[in-house]
């Protein structure tokens, strides 16, 4: 891995300079600790999938998708927080160990989010409270860091009025129920992640380390991939092996290789290489609308796709078809990434990916037909679209591809 870049993308911080909080820098390496902390993570996904699944209603999905906003932006202030110190050390390290526990307790919550199970504690103000609290260990532990850093401090200090009055939205929200819960939490939502971003977009959070950032959104995305490996499990579990059962295995697998392709074949190593060569801003710029909120539908999409693939293998010999709700999840879920991977190289090359402009249209296309066949004839259809424009890219961008990966072992 490179080594660590300093002050929003300055020069070389070396390995075990301090912060101004005297917190040790990173040395452009994701820890092992960080790897422990993204597990909770792997069952708040899986949570969130079942409970669309449950769901299955348009309201049910978009609940689904307002949960997954809370859970990547707590995620993706992590991802920034061990940006700038080591996340196995002092500080950081119970930090992010608190935030584990309030974020489990989020995913406990998830089937209770918007209807109380009678008995015990509410369900939405214990989620609302979890998640607050995981906001706000995050905010405490960056100002520790930041201190001596009065840009940096700054920073921390006008990001709580966005993140307190989202959380105040939220606890209304959890309070008074039903669609008025959906309202308060989509505005939550918009507070939260709209004060951030006016904020950011030039302010003066450090990106340290581009390759240790990079990386970082990598492994998101790699457990989201795995959550819909998971997803199948789940689908599969209880149902005897059978032909239909077998053949929707493999092409989720399938499936969950072109999301793989699409991302890591390409993308990722452009945009570490964008981020890598720019500088001051323009790195920020970069980091926060690419990274921050561009990488939020790539997270999404494969979500929902899980949940159509797993809709797929549980039902695969049942003899019915697919059904309108899990055909739009199977190709809208795949559509949606692919859109997001579409945002993430407009925003880092400032061009419009055409063989993903076409994808994202045929998997369009192909959601209404997808829904009134069979599950096993339903997902083909995606694996396919998926592969070719992932071979596509690769015949097309070939010179991009090998100039990028020609530039990165050079910097290693």
């Amino acid at each position: 891995m490179r080594a660590a870049q300093s002050d929003e993308g300055g020069g070389p911080s070396g390995n075990g300079q301090l912060t101004g909080g005297g917190a040790v820098l990173g040395t452009g390496r994701v820890t092992t600790f960080e790897l422990f902390f993204d597990l909770v993570y792997v069952f708040t996904l899986t949570q969130i999938t079942a409970y669309m699944a449950h769901a299955h209603s348009s309201a049910g999905a978009l609940q689904g998708m307002l949960l997954l906003a809370l859970v990547w932006f707590s995620w993706s202030a992590y991802a920034w927080l061990g940006n700038q110190a080591r996340a196995d050390l002092g500080i950081v390290r119970a930090g992010m160990a608190l935030a584990m526990a309030g974020v489990f307790v989020v995913a406990l919550t998830i089937p209770e989010a918007w209807h109380d199970l009678p008995g015990g504690l509410p369900g939405p103000l214990v989620l609302t409270c979890a998640y607050l609290f995981v906001r706000c260990v995050h905010l405490v532990v960056y100002a520790r860091l930041a201190r001596g850093d009065r840009g940096l401090v700054r920073q921390v200090a006008v990001s709580w009025p966005p993140v307190l009055g989202g959380a105040a939205l939220l606890i209304v929200g959890a309070i008074m129920g039903g669609d008025t819960q959906t309202a308060l939490f989509a505005a939550a939502i918009a507070v939260d992640w709209g004060g951030v971003y006016a904020t950011s977009r030039r302010g003066s959070w450090r990106i340290h380390s581009a390759a240790y950032f990079a990386e970082r959104h990598q492994l998101f995305v790699i457990i989201a991939i795995g959550e819909s490996l998971l997803a199948m499990g789940a689908g599969a579990a209880g149902h005897p092996m059978s032909a239909p059962l077998l053949a929707a295995a493999v092409l989720g697998v399938g499936a969950a290789a072109g999301l793989w392709w699409l991302y890591f074949d390409l993308s990722t190593h452009i945009g570490e290489h964008q981020l890598e060569q720019s500088q001051g801003p323009a790195r920020l710029t970069l980091a926060v609308g690419a990274y921050g909120y561009g990488h939020f539908p790539v997270a999404a999409g494969i979500v929902v796709t899980a949940l159509g693939i797993e809709a797929v293998v549980a039902h695969a010999d049942d003899g019915k078809v697919l059904g309108a709700f899990y055909g739009w999840a199977l190709c809208g879920g795949a559509a949606l990434y692919v859109g997001g991977l579409l945002l993430f190289g407009r925003i880092m090359l400032k061009a419009w990916g055409g063989f993903r402009l076409l994808g994202l249209c045929l998997l369009l296309a192909w959601a209404p037909m997808a829904g009134l066949l069979p599950p096993v004839a339903a997902l083909p259809g995606v694996v396919v679209i998926l592969a070719a424009v992932a071979t596509a890219e690769r015949l097309g961008y070939a010179e991009m591809r090998r100039r990028v990966l020609h530039s990165a072992h050079l910097n290693r």
